[in-house]
């Protein structure tokens, strides 16, 4: 298993534009010759099977971002959480390995359809715009959208954050949440790049309220926690995880199918009893 820093990945994306610039520089047919090689090897990616481009690299580009308890550090220094884990035992299946990169959430479809990446994996809800614009896998976990608040803050509806600063997430189900609700679209919204800086965000008292995974709140706030003072105060909605490919990609079933072997086997139970997590039906 390979992990990639965001910063890593960056650097790296732009030596490749750099080399690309100083090859431009080569001369008119040198780069005529270039750029259809480059249209012709493309066409052919395009028009073939995308699971088989995944397993001719012999690795799946993994889109995450940190969100425990699905991908995150643990203390020991390791890599884990319930979709590394699950997605390692998948990729095991499918003869490739897996390579994991950190993602700017707001723009993962962006970085999917360029290639950057192959899938998204980290804690995705299903919404209408990622089945449309995307092959999504069929749902593997259960979620829903909570508010976060500072122990001791009087909450009985969204109607008491309608004038107040609420974050979430850029790209998120939780900014779409904020958007949908009749009072939290009138608070003063603030976007982060990442679900856990809402939470320092709302301890800090620079905001009032966070909207976010359940999962992750589950995980990362309460008694024992590095953020004790915090607790969930409403359910805004259910939902469910699913991977994303890019759209037409036949690798969704090919996961969908291991999907179902290590439900088959109790893999998938395993993995979600120990982060505590409920299956999908």
């Amino acid at each position: 298993m390979k992990r990639i820093s965001r910063r890593s990945f960056l650097m790296a994306a732009g030596l490749g534009v750099a080399a690309l610039g100083l090859a431009a520089c080569g001369g008119a047919a040198s780069a005529s010759t270039a750029a259809s090689a480059s249209s012709a090897a493309s066409g052919s990616t395009a028009a073939g099977s995308d699971l088989d481009y995944i397993k001719g690299k012999g690795k799946m580009v993994i889109g995450y971002t940190v969100y425990e308890p699905m991908n995150y550090t643990d203390a020991d220094g390791n890599f884990t959480g319930f979709d590394t884990e699950l997605a390692t035992a998948v990729c095991e299946k499918l003869g490739v390995e897996p390579e994991f990169v950190e993602i700017n959430w707001d723009t993962k479809v962006v970085e999917l359809d360029a290639k950057s990446i192959d899938c998204i994996w980290n804690g995705m809800t299903l919404t209408e715009d990622i089945m449309a614009n995307t092959a999504t896998t069929k749902a593997y976990a259960k979620n829903a959208q909570v508010v976060v608040v500072k122990e001791g803050t009087d909450y009985t509806s969204t109607a008491d954050l309608a004038d107040k600063t609420v974050v979430a997430e850029a790209g998120s189900a939780g900014e779409a949440a904020i958007q949908g609700d009749e009072n939290l679209s009138k608070a003063d919204y603030v976007s982060k790049s990442v679900q856990t800086d809402c939470l320092m965000e709302v301890a800090a008292g620079t905001a009032d309220a966070a909207v976010l995974d359940l999962t992750l709140a589950n995980a990362m706030i309460g008694a024992g926690t590095d953020y004790a003072s915090l607790k969930i105060v409403d359910e805004l909605n259910a939902e469910e995880y699913g991977v994303a490919f890019r759209k037409g990609s036949d690798a969704a079933a090919a996961v969908d199918a291991a999907f179902d072997e290590l439900k088959a086997d109790g893999t998938m139970q395993a993995l979600a009893d120990k982060y505590d997590l409920a299956l999908a039906e």
